[in-house]
């Protein structure tokens, strides 16, 4: 059963915005209240706090699927949607946060930093909020922003001030439940510790934390044994205890090559930009086992020579705590020294780990081609949101996305780019919306009369209107009197139009005159 787990990928999806709402208030005496459809709730977040009570991202190895809730429709009588609900997961100190791709979004080193990792969609507006002094009664809305959608990828690093390194069965599993009460498992195998076991030591005033990582093989810094899983709980810590087996019995082995090995892993294995690299940070050595005759001995012989490299040396017994107290006082002065030599460095300045809000009015327009058909892609935070809030099937909101994007200037760069009439537009990436393009001659929406729901630029229906039909009319009107004149004036009689069926149609007469008969 998986007990432990230091990297996991994410699958996040944030709350959808609401839709706005379409409507005009009904009451009794007021046949002209005006639009009163609200607004759309936005849809929840999805963010992650460092906490100091969490250890472990175990849980997003067996829940990696997470959503944040989906807000609300607007409704009439200026009823706002709700807000969905956010969703908060508390991470351990130290969690990095990265991109799908790899890329470092940030790094939770501090207790209470949060991040916001999904943000929530935008809710949609309401015709109520949409109405202006030229546009009484918008019949339209405008739909909810879908929430961001993706993965991350999570990756924990112990975040201790010592960390224990050394040959599998070395005892620092052994060690670490000798100096502090940590309880990590200890038996009489290679790589018993296969995940970080942290313990707090107490020496004198000082308290500080030590970690019992995986054991160290040749070949680690390339991913041999448990490799990186190792070396990565490693980045974090100001000092390192080497504990040496002085009573191993496997041939080849002495502390003096393990010792030889482990610094060549270390010098070999890449630290992140600015950091400083694990060999060149303060060390001591521990020989352990002397509990043991024949690894009393050894210690004893190896100890001059290690000294002679600059290196502090301590004999102990994990098994019987011998030299753990001068140990622990050791170790607790380099984590003194270095929490002194931060304190002097200037704070950092504090970054904001919220999403970096792009420029809403940068945008930008290419040329592209697909099997042998050219067709230009817009690519932008407010044309593919304002595409995204559009009703297709509505012709008024289809006139306002127009609208909005000749004030945006997008009709100017398309013509820059080289887009003509008819032309193919690809509004976000991949297969985005396709449309079309039609130059308008101007961005005049607002200042349109038309019943709500339409737009008479988009009119496609060519019905004479009540005007054209009077002013045809009076054109026939004319051109009969202009006839008349002509005719009196070449001496033939006037026409004389009667009404049929009346008393004076000639031919109404002559079959009243035959009836007599």
């Amino acid at each position: 059963m998986v007990t432990f787990v230091d990297q996991v990928t994410l699958h996040l999806r944030a709350g959808n915005g609401g839709d706005g709402c379409i409507s005009v208030k009904r009451e009794k005496f007021k046949p002209l209240a005006g639009p009163d459809g609200a607004d759309g709730g936005n849809g929840g977040s999805i963010s992650l706090i460092s906490d100091p009570n969490v250890t472990t991202l175990l849980d997003f190895h067996f829940n990696s699927h997470r959503a944040g809730g989906d807000g609300g429709d607007g409704a009439g009588d200026f009823r706002n949607g709700a807000t969905g609900k956010d969703v908060v997961l508390p991470v351990p100190i130290g969690t990095v946060i990265r991109s799908a791709d790899g890329k470092i979004i940030a790094d939770l080193d501090e207790a209470g930093i949060e991040l916001v990792v999904a943000e929530g969609g935008q809710g949609g507006l309401g015709n109520a909020a949409l109405a202006s002094s030229k546009r009484k009664a918008p019949g339209f809305a405008l739909l909810g922003v879908p929430g961001w959608k993706g993965e991350i990828i999570l990756e924990l690093k112990s975040v201790a001030d010592v960390a224990l390194v050394g040959y599998p069965s070395a005892g620092k599993s052994s060690l670490i439940a000798s100096i502090s009460s940590a309880k990590p498992k200890i038996a009489d195998y290679p790589f018993t510790t296969l995940h970080p076991n942290l313990g707090v030591v107490q020496a004198g005033g000082t308290r500080f934390t030590v970690a019992d990582v995986p054991g160290l093989i040749e070949g680690a810094s390339e991913g041999k044994g448990l490799g990186l899983k190792f070396l990565r709980h490693v980045e974090r810590c100001a000092a390192l205890l080497h504990v040496l087996d002085c009573a191993t019995l496997e041939p080849g082995r002495d502390p003096i090559s393990d010792l030889d090995l482990i610094l060549k892993e270390l010098a070999a294995y890449e630290v992140p930009e600015g950091e400083l690299p694990l060999h060149e940070r303060p060390q001591l050595i521990a020989l352990n086992k002397i509990d043991v005759p024949e690894g009393r001995e050894l210690a004893e012989f190896v100890k001059p020579e290690l000294e002679a490299r600059g290196y502090r040396v301590f004999q102990i017994s994990a098994v019987s705590h011998e030299g753990t107290r001068e140990l622990n006082f050791a170790l607790a002065e380099l984590v003194n020294a270095h929490r002194t030599a931060k304190a002097a460095i200037p704070p950092k300045p504090r970054i904001n780990l919220l999403h970096a809000r792009k420029d809403d009015n940068k945008f930008i327009v290419r040329k592209e081609e697909s099997s042998g058909e050219e067709f230009f892609r817009v690519l932008g935070t407010k044309p593919e949101r304002w595409v995204a809030q559009t009703m297709f099937g509505n012709e008024e909101a289809v006139g306002f996305l127009g609208d909005r994007f000749a004030k945006l200037g997008l009709e100017d760069e398309l013509l820059k780019a080289g887009a003509v009439a008819g032309s193919t537009v690809v509004i976000g990436p991949g297969d985005g919306i396709i449309f079309d393009w039609e130059p308008t001659i101007s961005s005049a929406g607002e200042l349109i009369a038309a019943p709500r729901g339409t737009d008479p630029r988009l009119d496609l229906n060519d019905r004479r209107t009540n005007i054209q039909r009077r002013r045809e009319y009076q054109e026939m009107m004319d051109a009969r009197a202009k006839m008349r004149e002509e005719m009196a004036a070449e001496g033939n009689p006037t026409p004389v139009a009667y009404e049929i069926g009346s008393t004076e149609d000639p031919d109404a007469k002559a079959e009243g005159q035959e009836d007599d008969k």
